[in-house]
């Protein structure tokens, strides 16, 4: 497998997670979406998503803002076209 073929995979496992997370965020519980955030957080970090950790980091700090909740969407969704057009 060279590299491309593997930064294709792990950007499509974090994409796929990312969008998860945001459709799973909003209804969860308190405890669910600290989990949820904590653990986006460190995959966007691992892949370079430097805004989508940060704002994970700040529902980590306010969980019940639903503007920071909004804001994860949007980026979510801004992370997933960009990866999909440089994955073409």
């Amino acid at each position: 497998m060279g590299d491309r073929t593997l930064e294709e995979e792990v950007l499509a496992l974090f994409v796929h997670q990312a969008l998860q997370v945001r459709d799973q965020i909003v209804g969860a519980s308190v405890d669910e979406r600290l989990r949820l955030a904590h653990g986006l957080k460190g995959s966007a970090q691992g892949v370079g998503a430097f805004a989508i950790a940060d704002c994970a980091a700040d529902i980590e700090k306010q969980p019940h803002d639903g503007t920071v909740l909004e804001r994860l969407a949007a980026l979510v969704d801004e992370a997933h076209d960009f990866i999909a057009a440089i994955s073409r």
